[in-house]
């Protein structure tokens, strides 16, 4: 089982996400338990008026999430998604395993501390030059 962290950005549907935003979201967890993936991080990105109409709206809510998931489930949630009345459209993306716990922690508003060693070489060679 290889399992590997994807962010997904869905685009809801903002009047069913006004009228109940706990339950949207919790469609949004179900499809990931249904497909056997552990949810890292889950919250709104934004909302906002479309570019263009998509399935008759002009308003769209976009939710960030970053999960585990395994890699052969990749194509059963994205039929899930589909089949969401909520989400009008979402993208899975694949990170390189160095950057997602730097990613996973700023979705989650964590504060993020780089390496002190790193900022010293990098103010030194910078002195150096």
């Amino acid at each position: 089982m290889a399992s590997t962290v994807y962010e997904c950005m869905f685009l809801l549907d903002s009047n069913k996400y006004a009228r109940d935003q706990n339950g949207v979201v919790k469609s949004l967890s179900d499809i990931v338990e249904k497909c056997a993936g552990e949810l890292l991080a889950s919250r709104l990105w934004n909302e906002q008026k479309l570019q263009f109409p998509i399935k008759g709206h002009r308003k769209g809510t976009y939710w960030l999430t970053f999960i585990r998931l395994d890699t052969q489930r990749v194509t059963e949630f994205n039929r899930e998604a589909q089949l969401n009345g909520a989400i009008l459209r979402h993208l899975l993306v694949k990170h390189d395993p160095r950057l997602v716990d730097t990613l996973v922690a700023h979705a989650r508003g964590e504060l993020v501390h780089e390496d002190e060693s790193a900022v010293q070489e990098t103010t030194s060679g910078a002195a150096g030059s």
